[in-house]
């Protein structure tokens, strides 16, 4: 590694722009962010993938090389990512910071508790709860109905046990005795107000129009209304700031923020985002799970809130993956042709958007010739120009391909071609009812009374203008994981819904969707250790 500062000059960047956190890491001041309305000097580059096994398929190693490649190819570039959280790294993951020769580094502290961000959301998420039940045991004088504050607490682990749970037993002394939840950090909505602020004073607004519940007359009540903001803003005042790193290349990266695709809005802070493009020709940017999950957040809430517009979309694809989809764990190319619907409609679903479209095929040393031949000649008949990466094994030399067509595709791209799904004005249910169809594939949407009431809520509040984040699973286009593929003729039940007024979208539950995630019967966790000389083992 290189001292960051070194890594800072590659930007342009001196040393009063940073914040320094140790030799390897620091944040990037927002005096760094461009005005208001200034063109972006470089290029947007979505990176997303096809349904993903529960291993993924490579998104943050191959966004981690593509980065590296372009800059092999002569051109300034930056990667930009979302934060780990603690839940998967000791759940499924055991780190998420790309891997073999394109990682970010120092893994290890990227993976764990990197600068204290996320834990700064989870004090400030945490903080506003406590004012919630603070302001109940001394009198209420908002009038707050207890049977309907919406504000759970939150932790950044997987802990199914925590899901539903009672607060304020114990007598008057230990407060209001009433329902509540956890969720995941990257499930809370202060992380998803990071992760769209534009700035500290856009991050005040957001945090302050936070909605915890309603008052007894139907009324709601914001964190505003108790006070909270000042304080949730004093937890966050350096979180704000985008984390700077190095790959293995010594490729500059900022890694900010990580709110979930499957839960929430899954990518990188706008912030860092617009850092990037003003510092370098090129930021790649990460966007979670299946191109129906981070993409589409991306393309419906993040671009229209930010500005934001990405000059092409790479989807990644593997063979497992394909495979996966097919039903099949049997070898060979025959085998795989099940599975390409899959391939297929995502990348229909992207040129919905209007954006042009480079299919990366994460090759994995097993794979035979046979069958990175058939999704090559498939991705030629969608129109899709198609590149092998092996960035794990080689790094930018395994990323040269994929580099070129990328840059290919973002010369041939126009601004004003790639637009949102749907425009502001249509009203809540018809935009479920446009994902649910034009991006899952789904021939109808059904409404659960209590879902149905909520959102009619929603509506009449003046809420109708916000874009919908659908929470749904990863593992399928639909709502079901079990559904391989790309499913026709079936129904998405919408289950629950909840408003982020302060994020600025309404979450939409779809199926037995779970805010916050268990651990497996053996989660990566029991594979973790640290050695008598103080070297962690078993998180990669």
């Amino acid at each position: 590694m290189q001292p960051i500062n070194k890594i800072a000059e590659k930007l342009s960047l001196a040393d009063d722009d940073l914040e320094f956190y140790g030799r390897y890491t620091a944040k990037v001041r927002l005096n760094r962010l461009p005005g208001a309305g200034a063109s972006p000097k470089g290029k947007l580059i979505l990176v997303t993938a096809i349904t993903p096994t529960s291993h993924g398929e490579g998104k943050t190693v191959v966004s981690i090389g593509l980065a590296q490649a372009l800059e092999k190819l002569g051109k300034k570039s930056i990667v930009t990512l979302r934060e780990p959280s603690l839940g998967p790294v000791f759940g499924v993951k055991g780190g998420a910071s790309g891997g073999g020769r394109s990682q970010v580094l120092p893994s290890e502290k990227i993976n764990l508790h990197f600068n204290g961000d996320i834990h700064a959301v989870a004090a400030a998420h945490n903080l506003l709860a406590a004012m919630i039940d603070s302001h109940l045991h001394h009198g209420n004088e908002l009038k707050i109905d207890v049977d309907n504050i919406f504000w759970p607490r939150t932790l950044d682990m997987n802990d199914r046990a925590l899901r539903h749970v009672i607060v304020g037993l114990g007598g008057k002394a230990n407060g209001v005795p009433r329902e509540t939840g956890f969720v995941i950090t990257a499930a809370s909505e202060v992380m998803a107000a990071l992760a769209l602020a534009g700035s500290r004073a856009d991050l005040g607004r957001r945090l302050s129009e936070i909605t915890v519940g309603f008052n007894l007359d139907g009324r709601i009540v914001r964190a505003g209304d108790l006070g909270a903001t000042g304080a949730m803003m004093v937890l966050l005042n350096e979180a704000i700031m985008p984390n700077l790193v190095q790959t293995t290349e010594a490729t500059p990266a900022l890694i900010h923020a990580g709110p979930f695709a499957n839960i929430a809005h899954g990518t990188s802070s706008v912030i860092a985002q617009r850092m990037a493009l003003s510092l370098a020709d090129y930021a790649v940017n990460e966007t979670g799970f299946g191109a129906d999950l981070g993409a589409e957040k991306f393309l419906d809430i993040v671009m229209p809130a930010s500005g934001l517009k990405p000059s092409a979309a790479v989807l990644i694809a593997t063979v497992r993956g394909i495979r996966a989809q097919a039903g099949s764990g049997t070898r060979g190319a025959e085998a795989l042709k099940a599975g390409l619907a899959n391939l297929a409609k995502h990348v229909e679903n992207l040129k919905k958007f209007g954006l042009p479209v480079v299919v990366a095929i994460n090759r994995f040393p097993d794979d035979s010739e046979e069958e990175i031949r058939c999704v090559r000649d498939f991705s030629a008949g969608l129109g899709a120009p198609c590149a092998t990466a092996e960035v794990f094994d080689k790094g930018s030399a395994g990323g040269l391909e994929l580099a070129a067509k990328v840059i290919e595709a973002t010369e041939q791209a126009g601004a004003e071609e790639i637009k949102p799904l749907y425009p502001a004005g249509l009203g809540i249910k018809e935009k479920i009812d446009l994902v649910a169809r034009e991006i899952y594939g789904a021939a109808s949407v059904y409404f659960e009374s209590g879902a149905r009431r909520k959102l009619e809520k929603f509506s009449a509040l003046g809420f109708s203008s916000l874009p919908v984040c659908m929470a749904k699973t990863q593992s399928s286009l639909s709502d079901d994981p079990k559904r391989l593929g790309a499913p026709k003729n079936w129904t998405l039940t919408v289950t629950d819904a909840h408003l982020a007024s302060g994020a600025g979208f309404i979450v939409v539950v779809a199926g037995n969707m779970m805010l916050m995630p268990g651990l497996s019967k053996t989660p990566q966790a029991a594979r973790m250790g640290v050695d008598g000389n103080g070297k962690i083992t078993g998180l990669s």
